[in-house]
């Protein structure tokens, strides 16, 4: 019997109502769209057929109780079964403040989006027959207390016994911090390692013994699919900063059990009083990229002098931009033969980040 099912992903809406916008100069986030983006996104996804839909974290600004309360009225009138986990901005601290929520309180939020035992900040749920998700916690503070991209031994220990309960059928994987690399020597980089879990070759390894082959993920803010050892990961952008995406995913399953998983891509392009949203967005990036593109040139491996990386910066206004939107093939034949190396790297592998079919065999 061939099994078909369609579901969605949205990620990092960092959900801001308006008293609690934080108004820096430099943010990147447009908060000031995120409910109407995301009204205008769950609109088309509610006429969509969905079984499902997935959210990969970062659902509040900065954990805000107001913004996690109004999320959490705004999916529970949805009429598609929706699942969560926490991002980076839902539980930026251990204990409550006077701004955020603490780590704890964080499932008793969501407990019909995925978190029937509250009590962890992980879960299993069948989400129709023999196919399973798996809601992962990549959130983990330190010695020091910092907030670091991290799946804890606990977890570890809980998912292998999970996967053993699950072994042959269709499992998801969905978890806030990247697992593979979607971006050169991510793991590694002074820039890009924050956004990447530190022991992702382990959970990699872990979900290989059990013939997973799907991970879902965002925090990065950028249209990107990447494939290691056999597992896809299907990274999503956020939907506050450019191009404001969200993605629809069909899977089919045949008799013999061979899978196909396609998927497409839709940018907010506009919303009421942001009628030109997608050219704004872009432009805002762009006006707040100088110091991100200084300190990439500065950084290892170019370690370029500050004088050069000057000269440099403005021609590289976009290139964030175009890194979220994917598909891009980046190439800047005016820079020094090294420096225009580096740069190549990052362009788009298999030119499937927004729109494309991933299949297995059995």
């Amino acid at each position: 019997m061939t099994v078909n099912f369609r579901f969605a992903i949205i990620s990092d809406p960092h959900i801001t109502l308006p008293h609690t916008l934080w108004n820096h100069s430099n943010r990147f986030h447009l908060g000031e769209v995120s409910i109407p983006v995301l009204e205008k996104a769950l609109t088309h996804l509610e006429q969509s057929g969905l079984d499902f839909l997935l959210i990969p974290g970062d659902l509040t600004q900065h954990g805000e109780p107001d913004n996690h309360r109004w999320l959490q009225k705004r999916l529970n009138d949805l009429p598609i079964p929706t699942y969560v986990i926490p991002g980076n901005h839902d539980i930026p601290t251990l204990l409550p403040n006077k701004i955020s929520i603490g780590v704890k309180a964080f499932p008793y939020y969501y407990r019909q989006f995925g978190y029937l035992n509250p009590e962890r900040l992980y879960y299993c749920q069948e989400i129709l027959p023999e196919i399973y998700l798996i809601g992962l916690n990549s959130n983990y503070f330190d010695e020091e207390g910092s907030l670091v991209g991290y799946v804890d031994k606990a977890q570890l220990l809980w998912l292998e016994q999970t996967l053993t309960l699950v072994k042959d059928k269709v499992v998801f994987v969905m978890i806030h911090h990247n697992v593979i690399e979607h971006l050169p020597a991510q793991a590694t980089h002074e820039m890009g390692k924050r956004y990447i879990v530190s022991n992702g070759n382990i959970l990699i390894n872990l979900l290989k013994k059990y013939g997973v082959k799907y991970i879902f993920t965002g925090h990065l803010h950028v249209q990107d699919v990447v494939e290691k050892e056999g597992i896809y990961e299907i990274t999503t952008g956020s939907l506050v900063s450019y191009p404001h995406p969200y993605r629809i995913l069909e899977m089919t399953i045949d008799e013999q059990g061979n899978q196909e998983l396609q998927f497409k891509s839709y940018p907010v392009e506009s919303v009421t009083g942001w009628e030109n949203l997608a050219q704004f967005s872009k432009q805002w990036m762009g006006d707040r990229s100088y110091h991100f593109m200084i300190k990439l040139l500065t950084s290892f491996p170019l370690n370029l002098p500050l004088l050069e990386a000057e000269k440099l910066a403005p021609q590289l206004r976009y290139f964030w931009s175009d890194i979220a939107q994917g598909d891009h093939i980046f190439d800047f034949p005016q820079f020094p033969p090294f420096v225009r190396s580096y740069f190549q790297q990052f362009s788009s592998k298999n030119q499937i980040d927004n729109e494309g079919t991933i299949i297995i065999k059995k």
